[in-house]
């Protein structure tokens, strides 16, 4: 029988990995369509104030999810 610690350390390095892989192929996109289409990059900054964490509780924190966006985009602004 697994050790469920195991399993959850497998299910977190899974998600990582889950997570990286999404994060570079959404990034690449939006960069190739942002080179196409600058305006894309002001409409996606407009519209992280409708950004939310879906955590709950005390972990919760909405201007912490915006300000990872807001870095996401001012790096795809820093490749133009």
């Amino acid at each position: 029988m697994t050790e469920p610690h195991a399993d959850t350390a497998s299910q977190l390095t899974d998600a990582r990995r889950r997570e990286m892989a999404i994060e570079h192929l959404l990034f690449g996109t939006i960069r190739f369509v942002a080179q196409r289409h600058p305006e894309l990059l002001d409409e996606l900054d407009g519209s992280l104030d409708h950004l939310w964490d879906k955590a709950d509780g005390e972990e919760r924190d909405d201007e912490a999810v915006r300000e990872v966006a807001r870095r996401f985009v001012r790096s795809l602004r820093a490749g133009s």
